[in-house]
């Protein structure tokens, strides 16, 4: 196989990948609709929680935990502010 195949082959596997990730979602927001938030939130939670936890046990440097949250800062700022013109 030449590196031109596998580069295709590669490309086309992370197609498939993207595709199933986009169907999980759909799926995943007609169930939040069709279910009240009391059934789908402690779900949802539990799904964060254990992603933060896994995040968490990651030996990471602090210069890469600071830059971590700028970025959910900055995040929450254009949240913030987008909420802000929406009122």
């Amino acid at each position: 196989m030449t590196d031109s195949n596998g580069r295709e082959h590669l490309d086309a596997k992370h197609e498939r990948n993207r595709e199933q990730r986009i169907e999980k979602i759909k799926h995943w927001v007609e169930y939040i609709k069709s279910e009240p938030p009391e059934t789908w939130g402690p779900q949802q939670n539990a799904v964060v929680n254990d992603q933060l936890d896994a995040a968490q046990s990651v030996q990471t440097s602090a210069s890469h935990q600071q830059e971590v949250e700028d970025v959910a800062a900055d995040i929450i700022a254009v949240a913030d502010t987008s909420d802000d013109d929406s009122d």
